[in-house]
């Protein structure tokens, strides 16, 4: 690690440890190795908020079993699934830079991190098959999807996941399944990532290292550093800050004093899992199945029954369940977080929203309140023959919802990962929810065009990102020869993480 120069101004500063820092270093510092970065992280472990394996889903969100993804029906009736494309695409660009970390060495060890995984939507009842038929016509009828399986034939669900039919008779079932599915640790590959970021000359992480305040100065900001392990403060310039804090990016944005903030709140949500460890259980389930979001439930509590790769063991996680906090990260957080991210500005959207969305306060109240035998009656509608002895409630992460007013109105992001940019392109900082980490690349690619123009214009860097990510340039792809193009890049990169082989 860098030794610290008292009056160096860094060219990126970048709070948590998260995968959007992680790989936004990386990108950047492979563009340009001249750059000066520093990384600092408020717990004593990195990547251990929302990007520790055991706080979030794991999946690698490629559009192929999220039923929230393709919620719209069409005036034919018919499923939209435009939306699930467009995410397919963006994580293959994800996976196409991860393959180019570990061909150069930047990381190592893939199976450390992404496993593939098949990925099945599950349904039960009549009006949920009719949904997930019109979803597979739509799905199935593009190249990226076309391997995609459709069946209502309880044994042959039987054999793609027999927990899932253990136990059910006589109510219509239906399922769709890809075996090009993944379940990725995200904490462990940020943690590569920032490893390798660290070793490079100008670049430095600091863990244990909160930082409390953010003010212009003529460099760009000065940010106020307070070590939590001997309790001192120093500044550090930077002319350009990346906020990926988590749940902790709307209090420093506050802090910041940006005008693009005005009108934005958060809305804490936190989550749990159970979990089954029992050997015998975890065999006979080798997927990640998700069904449709009950009611009110914001989609980030869309329930799933995942097969997982945690600390070199395979698992089975459901849920998750939501949970009411006031905490906006779940170790560096504290309960003052939403009272204290309550400002004049944002006081009027956040009771506009609360108003509004009185069956998501209701669902959240009942979700925090409820018993063992509930969330184990919400288990059995995926696994009929689950037993309350083999699985245990654990806490997951926290998610800000973000709130903010849109054509004068106010309302949840409920899907997508915002990004707020200063004008100035000085300050940029990421909210919102999924797919967030899956498509980190695509969003921390979006950033670097934004507010560093003079470098993505540069011939060198062009060609750099084009070897990074050859799919960068494309846009939406449409025409048949851009597919089997993008497919053989994706394939190259499929095959050096050693996925689907």
């Amino acid at each position: 690690m860098s030794t610290e120069a008292k009056n160096e101004i860094l060219d990126v500063a970048l709070i948590g440890s998260g995968v959007m820092s992680a790989n936004l270093g990386a990108l950047l510092k492979s563009i340009d190795s001249s750059l000066k970065i520093e990384l600092y992280e408020v717990t004593k472990d990195l990547s251990h908020e929302s990007s520790n394996g055991w706080n979030n889903a794991g999946t690698g969100h490629a559009g192929i079993c999220e039923l929230s993804y393709t919620p719209d029906r069409g005036t034919d009736g018919k499923v939209k699934v435009g939306k699930a494309v467009e995410i397919f695409e963006q994580f293959e660009q994800t996976k196409q830079f991860w393959a180019y970390a570990l061909r150069t060495g930047m990381i190592d060890q893939p199976g450390d991190f992404i496993n593939a995984v098949p990925h099945i939507s599950f349904v039960y009842g009549q009006e949920q098959v009719d949904f997930l038929k019109s979803r597979f016509e739509g799905m199935s009828a593009h190249p990226f999807f076309s391997e995609m399986e459709y069946t209502e034939d309880p044994d042959k669900i039987r054999e793609w996941a027999p927990l899932l039919i253990e136990g059910r008779e006589g109510m219509p079932v239906a399922a769709t399944k890809m075996k090009a599915g993944t379940d990725v640790n995200f904490g462990e590959l940020s943690r590569k990532l920032i490893h390798w970021l660290g070793e490079q000359e100008g670049c430095s992480f600091y863990s244990q290292n909160r930082v409390t305040d953010l003010n212009r100065c003529t460099e760009g900001w000065e940010l106020t550093i307070r070590d939590l392990a001997n309790g001192t403060n120093r500044h550090k310039r930077a002319k350009f800050v990346f906020i990926g804090a988590g749940g902790g990016s709307l209090l420093l944005l506050q802090k910041a004093g940006v005008p693009e903030i005005k009108g934005y709140g958060g809305f804490p949500i936190g989550g749990q899992w159970l979990v089954c460890d029992d050997p015998e259980i975890v065999k006979k389930h080798d997927a990640k199945v998700y069904g449709l979001s009950p009611g009110a439930a914001p989609t980030m509590a869309v329930p799933h029954l995942d097969s997982r790769w945690l600390e070199g063991k395979k698992t089975l996680l459901f849920g998750p369940y939501a949970a009411w906090t006031t905490k906006f990260l779940h170790r560096g957080g504290s309960f003052l977080d939403l009272p204290g991210s309550i400002k004049f500005h944002n006081i009027l959207t956040l009771i506009k929203v609360g108003i509004s969305n009185i069956p998501l306060v209701t669902y959240l109240i009942q979700q925090g309140l409820q018993s063992m035998d509930t969330r184990l009656k919400e288990l059995r509608n995926f696994y009929p023959d689950a037993k309350a002895n083999d699985w245990k409630l654990i806490d997951a992460g926290i998610r800000v919802q973000a709130i903010k007013k849109e054509d004068g109105d106010a309302g949840i992001v409920h899907f997508g990962t915002e990004v707020v940019t200063t004008e100035d392109k000085s300050i940029s900082a990421l909210l919102g929810a999924s797919p967030g980490a899956s498509v980190c690349v695509n969003i921390v690619l979006e950033v670097v065009q934004k507010c560093f123009p003079e470098l993505c214009n540069q011939d060198k860097s062009k060609s750099k990102l084009k070897e990074m990510i050859p799919t960068y340039d494309l846009g939406t792809i449409s025409t048949t020869e851009e597919i089997k193009q993008y497919q053989k890049w994706s394939k190259s990169a499929e095959n050096l993480l050693g996925l689907y082989r």
